[in-house]
């Protein structure tokens, strides 16, 4: 499965770097410029079609009136501590979900899958879980709770000294170099890139449930 990663929106980002912020957190300034915060975290994101699934009351059929459970998850909240060997990330979530016909107590089990992916493409770990959402007799609504949790190697995450020292290395006005971006060194693109990890979380769908998110 191809995944198109889509960031999770603003409020759940600031989240994630605030988790992480305290622990080996690298100010990456310039001494001129923006200054920003790296640390060995992965960042959390839902790959893009993977967010939410939908299934139906009869095979094969896809149509709005065969419709019968529609699930999303929402409400991603990471935490990661990155002060050891291993930097240990783990992220909640809920999942919220609806059914059309309300008549009956109903449980409803839906695989979801969590993946570290290594420099933007590499997979290095995935696991699938599973959550359970109880539907109680009457009720067209229901939520539950699941979590993701990885481990990424610290020396892997975290950028090697001359790389740190180029990028952190103080430019003042008038110096040859002091209106130049460090990450336009290739070598210092090359190892940010390869030192930075997401945890990609989304539900387990089949192809025929990817197709349809995707084409609808």
């Amino acid at each position: 499965m191809k995944f198109v990663v889509k960031i999770l929106v603003a409020g759940t980002m600031m989240a994630s770097i605030a988790g992480c912020a305290k622990d080996g957190e690298l100010d990456l300034s310039s001494g001129v410029g923006i200054s920003v915060t790296r640390t060995g975290c992965p960042t959390v994101a839902v790959p893009d079609g993977t967010g939410d699934v939908t299934l139906f009351s009869a095979a094969g059929n896809q149509d709005a009136s065969a419709i019968d459970v529609v699930a999303t998850i929402t409400n991603v909240r990471p935490t990661c501590n990155s002060s050891g060997e291993k930097i240990y990330s783990q992220a909640s979530f809920d999942v919220q979900a609806r059914r059309n016909d309300p008549r009956g107590d109903r449980t409803v089990t839906i695989p979801y899958f969590s993946t570290v992916v290594q420099g933007g493409s590499a997979v290095v770990a995935k696991r699938v879980g599973q959550v359970t959402l109880q539907f109680a007799d009457g009720q067209s609504k229901a939520s539950a709770s699941a979590q993701a949790a990885s481990y990424v190697d610290g020396n892997s995450a975290r950028l090697p000294a001359e790389i740190v020292q180029k990028i952190t290395k103080k430019r003042k006005p008038g110096d040859p170099d002091a209106a130049l971006d460090p990450m336009t060194d290739p070598e210092v693109r090359a190892a940010v890139v390869r030192s930075s990890f997401e945890m990609l979380i989304g539900f387990q769908l089949t192809e025929e449930q990817l197709r349809y998110n995707v084409t609808r």
